[in-house]
This record gives C-alpha cells, sequence and structure tokens, in this order.
C-alpha cells in the first residue's frame, strides 16, 4: 500500500517529514521500541513484509538483529502467530542466539515458535509426524556416520566389493554429496554411479535407502531428501504447510545446498484450494508449466554455463528434474502438472538474510548461485544492501571491500563504516615460516605489554598444519593459547598415534601408548587380545610389551592374531634396533610407513584423510629442531600439560573457515603466498570458481579484524619436509595501497622489508664473527661484492632470484603448484624427497640467477603442464613451449629432462 505521504495532490509536491524536525521525532517516539537503533536500512529490512525479500548483509553490519526483530515486528503488527512463521538457521548456536534475543524483546512468545532451528531439525520435526508416507515409523534412528560406514560395510560385503579398495567410508562420502543435490538413487547421472565399486555406486545407494527403511533409520541428508520428496509425491502435505506458514525468514542463504534450496523453494509458493488446474508456474515464464519442486529455469544453461567458470562438472543435471532433452519452442522445459498449484501461484512472504561474499562452503556443497540468482527465483524482489559495517574500521572495510571487488560473481556492495579510518592494514614478509611465527609471537607480547586482553587477539590460518608452529612457539614464550573448531595439533588423533609409536620405541614399558596403537591400524587384535595382554601382565607383573612377547610363544591366540602379534613386536624390536644408527625424524617416517599408518590415511576416502596425512608431515618435521627421540618425547609432554582454564585469557588460532561469524580487536593472517592461499588445489579443481572462492575467504579473514589486521608472508616455507621458496599471494596485490601499510618483520632473523626483499643478514660479516668461512657465506659475500661493483644494490643477489618469479601470475602459480603436488600426490613418507639441509647462506646461493643446465631446445617433462621443448633460457628460468599447455615460463628446477 502507498503511503498516504507519497499520494499526489492535485499537482502538490510529495511532502516527507524534514530529518531532525518536529514531524520526524514524533514520529521516531510513536514506533515499536524495538526499532529504536535500527539505521535506515536495516529499518527497511525489518519493515518491508509484503513479498520476496533478499537481505545483502556485509559482515559486522547488524543481520542477527535484523532477523529477530523483523520476526518481533510481524509478531507486534499481527501479520502472523508464533506457529506460523518458519525461520531456519544453519547452527543450533545460531537458533538458540535468535530465540534468547527474541525472548528479550518478546518475553514469551518466542516459546509458541516450534518452527524456529535448523533446516534438518525442521525437516525431521516434519518427517516424524508424517512418516508413514515415507515408509518410516515416527519412531525412526537418526544414525550418525558411523552407523552409516557399518551399514556400508555390510553392503559392500553382500556385493563381494573389496572394502578396502572401495572403502565404506567413500561411499558414505558419495551418498551424502548426491543428497545434498537432492538426488534420489534414480536420479544419480550414470557417470558419477559408476565411479565407485566398479560401476556398482547407484545400486549400493539403492540398496542403502532400501536397507534404511527396513531398519526404520535415516541419515542426515534424509531429513531434507525425503521431506522433498513427501512434498513431491503428496501435494496435500505440502499445501498443508505453505497455508501453514504465512512468513519465512531465512538466514546465512549463501550457504544453503541444492536441497536446501529445493525444500525452500516448495515450502515458499503460495498454496492453491485442492481442485485447482494442475500446473505450476517457473518464476519469471507465466507460459511455462512445471512439476513443484524440480524448480528449473526455462534456460538452465543461464545458471549453469561456461561462464560461471564451476569447473567441477556440475550442470544442469545438478538440479534433480532437470533433463538433457530440447526446449520446447515456446523456451520452457515441459515437465507437466501436478496437483495442488494453480498456474500462477504468487510467492509468499520469504526473506532470505546472507551475503554472497562470505560464501567459503563450497567444498561442503554450498551454492553461492542460490543467492546470486534471488532475483530471478523470486520476480519483484526487493534487495537491500546493510552496507554500514559496525565492526571494523575505516582501514579495515576499505582493504576488503577492494580485494573482494575482484570477484565477478557477486551481486555487489561496499562496506562502510562511520567510526575513525583507525590503523593501516599491515603486510609483513619474513624469511621463513619460522621467522612468521616469531615475529607473531613478538607482536603479540608487545600488545599484551600494552594491556590488550589475549582473548582479542587470534590467528586464522588457511590450512591447519599452519598451526603447529604457532603452538611450539607459544609453548616457548609462555603465551596461553586455544584451538577453535578442532583439537590442538598434540592432540589431534593422529598425532597422539604416531606419537605413541614413537613412546613405545623409546620405553617399552609405556603400556598406555602400546594398548593405543596395538589395533591401530587394525590387525585383527580385538578386545579380548587385549584383556589378555593385561591379564597376562598383571599376573606377572610385567608391562604389556613383554607381556604380548611372551604370549606369542603361546598357543593362547588364534594363528592369525598371533602372527599380527608377533610382527608387530618384530617391528618393534628393529626399530628400536635403528634408532642407533638413524635420525630420529628418518625413524619416525619408517615407523609410520611400515606400521601401516601412512597407507591407511592414503585409503581413507574421507573428507579429512589428506589433512590428516598433511598433519602427520608436519610432525616429522617438527622433529628436526630436536636432538634426539628423548628431546622431542620431553618437549610434547610441556605441550600437552599446558592447559589453562576455559575462563582464562588465551590466543585464539584457527583456521579461517572456522573463523566466519567471530570477531576479535586483532587478527593476524599468516601465510599468504601462491599455492597456500589462495590453496593450488582448489585452484587445479575448481579453476576461476575455485579462486573466487578463496578470494571470499580473504576477504572473511580481514572482516574478522575489528582494530588491527595484520597480514603475513614467507619467503621460504617447508611443506611436509621440503623447502618451497615462495611468492607473495595475488590477493596481496589486489589491496588497495592508501590502506596498507608494508611493516619489517619482527622475528628477528635480520630479513627485513617485504619478505626478503630489505637488507641481508650476510650483509654484516660481524655478525657471525671472524671464524665463520663456510662455502655459502663466502658465495654470498661474493654475490654482494659483486652487485656493488656493478652499482646494484646491496641485497646480495636475493633481488635477481625474485625477478625470477616476475612473469606472468599463472606461471608463478604453476611452478608453485608442483612444489605443493609433489608432495601431495603419495601422501607417504619418501625418504628421498627432502629438501637441502643447509645453512641459509647456501639456500640464498641456490635462489640467485645462476645459469640452467638446460639449453635451448632440449626435451623435457613437467609434472603438471607434461611434455615441451626449451625456446628460451635465462638464468634458471625457463620459456618452455609445452605441447598441451602452451608456452610457460619455469624454475629449472622442477622440469627434468624427456
Amino acid at each position: 500500500m502507498t503511503e498516504p505521504s507519497k499520494l499526489p495532490h492535485h499537482g502538490v509536491p510529495e511532502h516527507q517529514p524534514a530529518a531532525g524536525g518536529i514531524a520526524a521525532r514524533a514520529r521516531a517516539s510513536a514506533a515499536p521500541q524495538y526499532l529504536t537503533g535500527l539505521n535506515p536500512e536495516q529499518r527497511d529490512a525489518v519493515e518491508t513484509l509484503d513479498g520476496p525479500v533478499l537481505v545483502l548483509a556485509g559482515a559486522g553490519t547488524g543481520k542477527t538483529r535484523v532477523l529477530t526483530t523483523r520476526i518481533a515486528h510481524i509478531l507486534s503488527q499481527g501479520r502472523a502467530r508464533p506457529h506460523e512463521i518458519l525461520s531456519v538457521t544453519f547452527t543450533n548456536k545460531a537458533a538458540r542466539e535468535m530465540k534468547l534475543r527474541l525472548g528479550q524483546m518478546l518475553g514469551q512468545a518466542v516459546e509458541g515458535m516450534p518452527w524456529l532451528g535448523t533446516f534438518h531439525s525442521i525437516g525431521g520435526r516434519i518427517l516424524r509426524i508424517h512418516a508413514e508416507l515415507v515408509q518410516l515409523k515416527s519412531n525412526f534412528t537418526v544414525l550418525d556416520v558411523d552407523d552409516q560406514v557399518r551399514l556400508l560395510k555390510q553392503l559392500l560385503q553382500a556385493e563381494n566389493i573389496d572394502d578396502k579398495r572401495w572403502p565404506a567410508r567413500m561411499m558414505a562420502g558419495l551418498i551424502d554429496g548426491w543428497k545434498n543435490r537432492g538426488l534420489t538413487p534414480s536420479q544419480v547421472p550414470a557417470g558419477e554411479a559408476a565411479v565407485f565399486g566398479n560401476g556398482k555406486g547407484g545400486k549400493l545407494y539403492a540398496s542403502y535407502q532400501e536397507r534404511l527403511k527396513i531398519l526404520n533409520a535415516a541419515d542426515f541428508g534424509d531429513l531434507l531428501l525425503e521431506n522433498i520428496r513427501l512434498f513431491r509425491e503428496h501435494p496435500d502435505v505440502l499445501r498443508q504447510y505453505q497455508n501453514r506458514f504465512k512468513f519465512i525468514l531465512v538466514d546465512e542463504y549463501q550457504d544453503t545446498n541444492v536441497a536446501q534450496y529445493l525444500w525452500l523453494r516448495l515450502l515458499s509458493q503460495a498454496a492453491s484450494k485442492p481442485g485447482a488446474p494442475l500446473s505450476a508456474v517457473i518464476p519469471g515464464h507465466s507460459d511455462s508449466p512445471v512439476i513443484p519442486g524440480r524448480i528449473e529455469d526455462a534456460n538452465p544453461e543461464s545458471q549453469y554455463n561456461e561462464d560461471s567458470s564451476r569447473d567441477s562438472g556440475s550442470g544442469p543435471s545438478d538440479h534433480p528434474g532437470m533433463t538433457e532433452d530440447p526446449l520446447p519452442a515456446s523456451g520452457a522445459r515441459e515437465i507437466g502438472a501436478h496437483p495442488g498449484l494453480a498456474p500462477s501461484s504468487p510467492l509468499k512472504n520469504i526473506c532470505c538474510v546472507g551475503d554472497d561474499d562470505q560464501s567459503i562452503y563450497g567444498w561442503r556443497g554450498a551454492e553461492v548461485d542460490n543467492i546470486l540468482r534471488f532475483e530471478h527465483d523470486f520476480p519483484g524482489a526487493k534487495v537491500i544492501r546493510l552496507e554500514r559495517n559496525y565492526r571494523s574500521t575505516g582501514h579495515i572495510l576499505a582493504a576488503a571491500s577492494h580485494l573482494i571487488a575482484h570477484n565477478e560473481g557477486r551481486l555487489g556492495k561496499t562496506l562502510r563504516t562511520e567510526d575513525v579510518d583507525g590503523e593501516k592494514v599491515t603486510v609483513t614478509g619474513s624469511w621463513d615460516s619460522e621467522e612468521e611465527a616469531r615475529a607473531i609471537g613478538e607482536e603479540i607480547e608487545e600488545l599484551q605489554r600494552s594491556g590488550e586482553n589475549l582473548n582479542e587477539v587470534a590467528i586464522l590460518v588457511r590450512a591447519s598444519f599452519q598451526m603447529r608452529e604457532f603452538e611450539d612457539r607459544f609453548v616457548t614464550l609462555g603465551l596461553p593459547y586455544r584451538v577453535i573448531g578442532g583439537p590442538r595439533f598434540y592432540e589431534r588423533a593422529e598425532i597422539r598415534d604416531a606419537l605413541a609409536y614413537l613412546r613405545v620405541i623409546n620405553s617399552p614399558a609405556d603400556d598406555l601408548a602400546f594398548e593405543r596403537i596395538v589395533n591401530v591400524p587394525k590387525r585383527g587384535l580385538g578386545d579380548a587380545t587385549v584383556q589378555m595382554l593385561h591379564d597376562h601382565a598383571r599376573k606377572r607383573r610385567i608391562p604389556l610389551f613383554e607381556a604380548a612377547r611372551a604370549v606369542v610363544e603361546t598357543d593362547e591366540l588364534k594363528p592369525k592374531a598371533r602372527g599380527s602379534l608377533r610382527d608387530l613386536i618384530l617391528h618393534f624390536d628393529r626399530w628400536r634396533a635403528r634408532r642407533e644408527v638413524t635420525s630420529h625424524t628418518e625413524l619416525a617416517e619408517i615407523v609410520l610407513d611400515e606400521s601401516g599408518y601412512t597407507e591407511m590415511w592414503q585409503k581413507d576416502r574421507s573428507a579429512d584423510a589428506a589433512g590428516r596425512l598433511e598433519n602427520l608431515k608436519e610432525l616429522v618435521r617438527s622433529m628436526e629442531e630436536f636432538e634426539n627421540l628423548q628431546g622431542f618425547l620431553e618437549h610434547i609432554s610441556l605441550v600437552m600439560d599446558r592447559d589453562g582454564g576455559a575462563d582464562d585469557e588465551a590466543v585464539s588460532l584457527m583456521t579461517l573457515h572456522s573463523a566466519k561469524g567471530l570477531e576479535f580487536d586483532n587478527v593476524f593472517l599468516p601465510g599468504w603466498e601462491e599455492g597456500l592461499f589462495p590453496s593450488q588445489r582448489t585452484l587445479d579443481e575448481q579453476g576461476r570458481a575455485g579462486l573466487e572462492e578463496e578470494r571470499r575467504l580473504a576477504h572473511v579473514g580481514l572482516t574478522r579484524a575489528r582494530r588491527r589486521a595484520k597480514l603475513y608472508f614467507a619467503t621460504n616455507r617447508r611443506i611436509h619436509g621440503t623447502w618451497s621458496t615462495t611468492i607473495p599471494s595475488r590477493f596481496l596485490d589486489e589491496l588497495p595501497a592508501p590502506n596498507v601499510e608494508i611493516t619489517e618483520s619482527k622475528g628477528g632473523s635480520g630479513w627485513g622489508g617485504s619478505g626478503g626483499y630489505g637488507p641481508s643478514r650476510f650483509d654484516n660479516v660481524e655478525s657471525f664473527g671472524s671464524s665463520y668461512t663456510t662455502p655459502g657465506w663466502q658465495r654470498a659475500q661474493a654475490n654482494r661484492a659483486r652487485n656493488q661493483n656493478r652499482g646494484g644494490s646491496d641485497r646480495g643477489g636475493f633481488e635477481e632470484s625474485q625477478s625470477s618469479f616476475s612473469g606472468s601470475r599463472s606461471d608463478a602459480s604453476g611452478s608453485r603448484s608442483d612444489a605443493y603436488s609433489r608432495n601431495e600426490a603419495g601422501g607417504g613418507f619418501s625418504r628421498n624427497k627432502r629438501g637441502p639441509m643447509v645453512i641459509e647462506g647456501e639456500l640464498v646461493a641456490k635462489s640467485t640467477g645462476t645459469n640452467s643446465e638446460f639449453s635451448l631446445d632440449d626435451r623435457v617433462f613437467h609434472q603438471k603442464f607434461g611434455y615441451g621443448n626449451v625456446v628460451k633460457v635465462d638464468g634458471n628460468k625457463l620459456t618452455i613451449a609445452f605441447e598441451k599447455a602452451g608456452e610457460k615460463k619455469v624454475v629449472d628446477s622442477f622440469v627434468e629432462r624427456a
């Protein structure tokens, strides 16, 4: 309805109350209390109750307040009763916070809101009410992941499929992905179904669903998938809920997957009366009948076209119901009719709140396209942008906004603040990751001395393996810390397992360690065997290991178990003997390989298996700082003993993904290097779509900071025991220069400027003493003298080494990719791949523009780009014409003669 003040009156100009005038002040005083303090955009989002609304809520703009106030406004205006509002969130924590805020606004009215919760909790509630319609009983069980895997193992065994080659956990992951996309067994594309079990993936999915029905069970994905099937097959049930929910509110809409999208689209159509014409209209195409639930675009290629650069194999078939038949002449897909929906069903009052710039969960099925297409899916939708940030200072917001503006797949908004500009975002380079950890530790100590609360300090890393160096540094400094979103490095299950092996080697009497790994990986030594060992050990008053040595010489165990236990004892005897002649780091690699522990995680197809392998490699790398195994294990005991109280001040350490929704005064962002951030694996697998998600992740990281955001990168980083020369992340070049300050590292190594671009530690001979005359040091001094004689800088040749990476961004990324892929390909420990264990002088000398061993026209092979011929040699930088990848510039250490 048009407001009376805006009605034209015989040509008289429209009138609006003057800002700050009597009418405006009187109007404000008459407004409900819950509306006070809202800015104009927030108030518009709260008061716009009719029709579809998309609230683009940037970081720190008060989206939770808008959602809760909107519900309060709906109730206070009498537009709906509490049980007529559907409000969905992604986490129980968010749902609890909304209920708490609503309780403060409305009192007990919030207790009458049974439909405020997560997608899956509400889906489960609906499913229990109508369980019989989907072949379940109302008391059905929701299986956890372990139960799913056990059930799938039974099905694999029935199909004579080797569980070691085709792990049940991998099949569980495939099924979960299909359900996230809303695909029933009959809708899974044949190509996808064939990737598991020699083409039996689709059959296993169908058998799994049948078995769930027999067991009166559902898994997590079924809570929505079965809802969608229920609504499609029983339009009367769908109509019941469409009539019930007068208002729908959705939080974090950018994180919805296909199944959640379909579920919302079904409920968001206004129901027609029974007996109405049996068709529904695709939004925006009034001549296009479609089955409700098969939410299809008249031209689906507009959603999944080449320009979207999804690079993940998704296409129109990703949405259930989308077929490959050609479009009719009318430009729409003829799908058929479905009872219960009128030809032009109006859309419900749906309000989705989200931020396309914070969509960072594509790896678990989230579709950023859902929010980008909102106006297309809901014609006539009103888009309200919340751009006033109440969290961060001006420089931080300017940097974050300028960075995210490089993304093409976004609706667009610019965060602003009325607060002070504050401190500029700082960018600091360090020689290596160890100096990076030292520098950040120094800065945190300075903040602590200046009165900053450690609870307001956070370190956000791209990969979990980066945490280890910070944890060790904090133990050395005595800085308390906590890991958010997961256990601390040395508390992770795979690290505890590896440490248990090492503890038994170091001390055969360590019963707790031996019991932990006696059947890890599985050796057929179950609880009965362990209990037998315990009984024998108690009777003889000997350690478990010695009890095991005695038991294997008897017939008390079955032959298979006895053989497995004997092999394990022989392994430990051999490892213990090698301890005297092998370095403790190499011994750790041998133990993890020969025990089968590394192979266990290589065969595990779960999403976190790769991360566990990375953590194991980082564990071995961390051992290099200690003289022997005993010293390392003592260090670990100190780390594990530093548990503070939950209320103690502590630095927060977490991944960028875990940081979403949190905020801190001081945020440190280390590891901004090509290959690490953006992740080379993400770029290789998803192309431009992956790059844009990585950039959104960087945007999320920056906007966690209220007062200070500090970015770091290292010139050299050791990944899984191998040193790699890195280049700064492309995201650093996408920051606005006026809002960024370059600072020197406080790590104390002597390398200044941005990641070693400043004076070299070799410039000062006295710093090493007169007796320091190693070949690497002498070469560095000679390079320095040569540069000075040429009139160059005194950077000792390091500047030349950096120029070798100054080609196109893709070239640098390619060489970085090679360094990473060589470490990630096998996942195991290759003792021949260890990087040069040399002094830093030697390392710098190798980084300079030396002559390459390759010549023009040499035939070479590159692990990523394939075969090619050298067409140009520039120091150690080669230009190669590859057969398939075209002409690329690479460093010669990443190619080999063909």
